[in-house]
């Protein structure tokens, strides 16, 4: 069945950095979109960015230009690098398939149990 185990969260400063990964199994990594979603605690789920199988990408506006997903098809893996994080990143990330690359569209079929990403002012 399919697995998604996120790592690499943790407890920055505003301005710092978090490299997040996602580990998948059960599917056939290679040929689905995978993205990264947020939710925060009395928030909304937010799509925050989608990575297709030949490496387009896709991310909200309130990330674009900080955050950098990416993915290894040789480790089945997806990143999000996040950078110049501020308080208001402070969530639990999720990685999830499949994903598109318009309007943030995720199908909300697979995800993992979310690694908690927590961002000091």
């Amino acid at each position: 069945q399919v697995q998604l185990v996120e790592s690499g969260g943790g407890l920055v400063h505003s301005g710092e950095s978090l490299r997040l990964s996602c580990a998948a199994s059960g599917f056939p990594f290679n040929y689905y979109n995978i993205g990264w979603f947020r939710r925060a605690p009395g928030k909304e789920r937010e799509a925050i960015s989608c990575i297709s199988s030949g490496g387009r990408s896709y991310y909200a506006d309130s990330v674009k230009g900080r955050f950098t997903i990416s993915r290894d098809n040789s480790k089945d893996t997806v990143y999000l690098q996040m950078d110049s994080l501020k308080s208001e990143d402070t969530s639990v990330y999720y990685c999830a398939t499949p994903c598109g690359l318009y309007n943030g569209w995720f199908a909300y079929e697979h995800w993992g149990v979310g690694t908690q990403v927590t961002v000091s002012p």
